[in-house]
């Protein structure tokens, strides 16, 4: 049975399975984590030169048709060899994002040495070599398990891409590099059908990464490129909430699509495009509000903040959505507060 599986009452919120070594006894620590990774990625020979003081942690979120796993762990090197390849092969691909520390992957024809941020793909099904590099520090990494075919990627056409740097700057590239840093994280606040669209999201965004590196995006299917570009949508309206220019004709433009695109995008979303924007807006001057470090701070420099330019009807769209005003909820916040953080405060 998967270590995931086994130990998933270790620790966890909602969907994410925690386990890590601090609940295993020092000495078999390092063994413990060995027989995890070969049950939950592949079966590996593991080597470090921290056995005796190793320490690793893993947070996984299992998806529809994916898994996006966080490691955090003592450096070492990982080898996969035909043998380990004849006795089991899942056949995955994995994509990784490398959080912290530097990792040199070999496999297949392909040679990547990887700094924090970079991303790269490996498959199960052939020899691999991987080296975590000794910076004095943990190794911090995103694993994402896709989909065998690919989609658009059948027969194999992901094996091109094995061991080679996929570094995030730009389009899907960018939004599966901040997608892999913030899950599993985002996925303790997620209802199932939101975390189902989130796994979908996900393999949208590697699909399309991985085929505009082979040349081939053309061919994926119509609902991964409106995916994609949905999510490119969403990530600009998060960057851009405090414009008060912000709308669905400015949107449109950015993304060079037509207005009445834009709106039968969100037609499969909860709400429309204008009305996500007025409560991510509304979302962010809540959070400012019950801020102790920004009490000092007007209400209405909140709302210009996030690009409610009135204050009428600021407070109007506040008390709709949250059935208080935006000073009833400052006021609400700071009596809730521990006296002594009160008195802190008072002295500031």
């Amino acid at each position: 049975m998967p270590v995931f599986a086994e130990m998933s009452g270790q620790g966890g919120t909602g969907p994410v399975v925690t386990v890590g070594t601090d609940s295993v006894p020092e000495p078999e620590r390092f063994g413990w984590w060995s027989e995890m990774v070969g049950h939950e990625v592949m079966p590996v020979t593991v080597r470090s030169a921290h056995t005796a003081v190793f320490r690793g942690r893993a947070e996984a979120v299992e998806l529809p048709h994916s898994q996006v796993a966080a490691f955090d762990f003592s450096p070492m090197t990982a080898r996969r060899s035909p043998v380990h390849i004849r006795r089991h092969d899942p056949e995955n691909y994995y994509l990784f994002l490398v959080q912290d520390s530097s990792v040199r992957l070999e496999q297949a024809r392909g040679v990547a040495c990887l700094q924090a941020g970079d991303m790269s793909l490996f498959s199960t099904s052939h020899p691999l070599a991987c080296e975590f590099l000794d910076h004095g520090c943990q190794t911090r990494l995103t694993l994402m398990r896709l989909p065998r075919p690919i989609p658009s990627l059948a027969g194999g056409r992901a094996d091109q891409l094995l061991a080679e740097p996929l570094q995030p700057q730009a389009g899907a590239a960018a939004l599966l590099g901040l997608y892999l840093a913030q899950m599993p994280q985002a996925a303790r606040t997620c209802c199932p059908t939101e975390l189902a669209r989130l796994g979908a999201i996900g393999v949208d965004l590697a699909a399309t990464l991985l085929a505009v590196r082979l040349g081939v995006q053309d061919t994926l299917p119509a609902e991964t490129r409106n995916a994609v570009l949905l999510a490119r949508i969403n990530a600009f309206i998060d960057h851009h909430l405090g414009d008060p220019e912000l709308c669905p004709t400015a949107i449109a433009a950015h993304h060079h699509v037509s207005v009445r695109t834009l709106h039968l995008l969100f037609q499969s979303e909860p709400e429309t495009i204008s009305a996500s924007i007025r409560r991510r807006r509304l979302e962010r001057c809540h959070a400012d509000l019950t801020n102790p470090r920004l009490r000092r701070r007007s209400i209405s420099a909140i709302a210009a903040r996030w690009g409610f330019l009135r204050p009428a009807d600021f407070s109007r769209a506040f008390r709709a959505a949250y059935g208080v005003t935006p000073r009833e909820l400052r006021q609400a916040a700071l009596r809730s507060l521990p006296d002594t953080q009160r008195a802190a405060l008072s002295d500031k």
